[in-house]
């Protein structure tokens, strides 16, 4: 089969989340010279960029608005991490210092609607041309679900009708909602199609995809369960369409997510020798942050947003601070303004037994991941979670809100002691997640069941070899459809 993906992110060119971790890994699985597996992302003006190499394969025009736009698709020439990536430039649509928002001035971009179409025109005028078209189109949430309409209504494309399309909605809160006169910067289209592009009165991009589209899948089974009674609107609609939809559950990239050759770790250890290994990480990270490695570490590491449930955890924390002296708080990552100043705050005044790094650093999520013994996710909204796999590849133990794909990979060891190896709460509140975390520190000091757990969830399988068996016999059901 010859497939493409097609996607705003693509780690390591472009991420802001899971969405580039997926899209980076998922076609290393799936590609090989008889099964070409293409990944085609915008080309936008980041570092990343600047260093690599190109050739260019196509090049043409097309018009938005009566505006003409020259683009150019280019191999990335230097790029060898298991699968062919391309890149579309369009000159004053991408070639910005940021994927969705300026990285300076933080503020985002007025014209999404233009940017994302313009993308997806240019991308199938380039497959249009192709002597042997591809068996399957797959593309990754709102930005990039215009593709099936544009190949089955548009006769511009006519040719592609044909073609198999896949949506994977990686987050159902996002939708590519416009105002209906931004149709006008379509490719023309048969006019009675118009209401594919409408849903609640606008124009709405991730519902076009989901009407059009062959499949629709999403990132777990919970989470696709939970867009049909939580989708910001589009419930009846993905009822309507359940019979084209699967969840799938993400897997992680076993060759970088691996403790016993991580070249981000001070320390490489396996499974067979759990605890020399994260003892050495754990005194590596006390070290970097003044903790003490004789008390248990709970790390948050992720966006400070309202969708990861990161507004529950400054008062958790401090609640935690206040009553307990033996466990400490190691936190990671960016976000809303008020939170880092909230974690700011807590780790000026529990100076020693908290520890916040406001920031984007990978390295250091790596050696959290191997230093801590447990991970805290209170997500309001989880359609697959990463973070929970990885740190299980490193042997530390998640404690979850029990939703989307956060349900589907962690088993509570209280309601399943046999095989069980997390902790899960339900509802959002300091009390629940409080109970979670009291829990978690009680196996900390029973250290025979706590290397038993770690043993477990560092044997767990959570690759993208099984995960990517599951999307080829999606592809070949497609294609036989077809």
């Amino acid at each position: 089969m010859f497939l493409i993906h097609t996607s705003m992110e693509c780690y390591p060119a472009a991420k802001t989340g899971g969405l580039g971790d997926v899209v980076g890994a998922l076609p290393k699985y799936l590609h090989d010279k008889k099964n070409p597996c293409f990944v085609v992302i915008p080309k936008y003006r980041l570092k990343w960029f600047a260093n690599q190499t190109y050739q260019e394969v196509h090049a043409g025009d097309f018009y938005q608005d009566n505006r003409k736009f020259h683009f150019s698709i280019q191999q990335v020439t230097s790029f060898n991490e298991g699968f062919p990536l391309f890149v579309i430039d369009i000159p004053g649509r991408f070639d910005r210092n940021g994927i969705y928002y300026d990285n300076e001035g933080g503020w985002g971009y007025g014209d999404d609607c233009e940017r994302f179409i313009g993308f997806q025109y240019a991308l199938l005028n380039w497959v249009n041309v192709f002597d042997t078209l591809p068996d399957v189109i797959h593309c990754h949430d709102h930005h990039t679900a215009l593709i099936p309409f544009m190949m089955t209504q548009s006769p511009e494309f006519s040719r592609l009708k044909g073609v198999p399309t896949v949506l994977t909605i990686h987050n159902g809160e996002y939708h590519g909602q416009y105002h209906f006169a931004n149709t006008r910067h379509l490719p023309a289209f048969h006019w009675k199609s118009m209401g594919l592009l409408e849903w609640n009165g606008v124009f709405n991009s991730l519902a076009t995809g989901i009407k059009t589209a062959w499949k629709v899948t999403t990132v777990s089974n919970s989470y696709m369960d939970e867009l049909k009674y939580n989708s910001a609107g589009l419930e009846p609609l993905i009822l309507r369409e359940e019979r084209k939809t699967l969840g799938i559950i993400n897997g992680i990239d076993d060759e970088v997510w691996n403790p016993e050759t991580d070249p981000r770790l001070p320390f490489h250890y396996a499974v067979n020798h759990i605890q020399p290994g994260k003892q050495m990480n754990k005194k590596a990270l006390c070290e970097a942050f003044h903790l003490d490695p004789d008390k248990p570490i709970i790390s948050f590491i992720g966006r400070m947003v309202r969708e990861k449930g990161a507004d529950l955890l400054p008062d958790l924390f401090a609640h935690l601070l206040e009553t307990r002296h033996d466990l400490q708080f190691v936190i990671l990552g960016t976000g809303e303004r008020w939170m880092h100043h909230r974690f700011a705050e807590l780790a000026n005044h529990y100076r020693g037994r908290c520890a916040a790094k406001l920031e984007y650093n990978e390295s250091l999520a790596h050696l959290i991941y191997a230093g801590a013994e447990f991970i805290i996710m209170p997500s309001r909204v989880e359609p697959c979670g990463l973070n929970q796999l990885y740190a299980m590849r490193y042997g530390t133990i998640p404690i979850v809100r029990a939703v989307g794909g956060l349900r589907d990979t962690v088993i509570d060891l209280n309601e399943d002691p046999q095989n069980g190896y997390g902790f899960r709460f339900y509802n959002f509140n300091l009390e629940e997640s409080m109970n979670a975390i009291e829990r978690a520190i009680n196996l900390y000091y029973d250290k025979q069941r706590l290397f038993e757990v770690q043993q477990k969830i560092m044997k767990l399988d959570f690759s993208w070899k099984q995960a990517a068996n599951q999307y080829k016999n999606l592809y070949k059901s497609l294609v036989n459809r077809g």
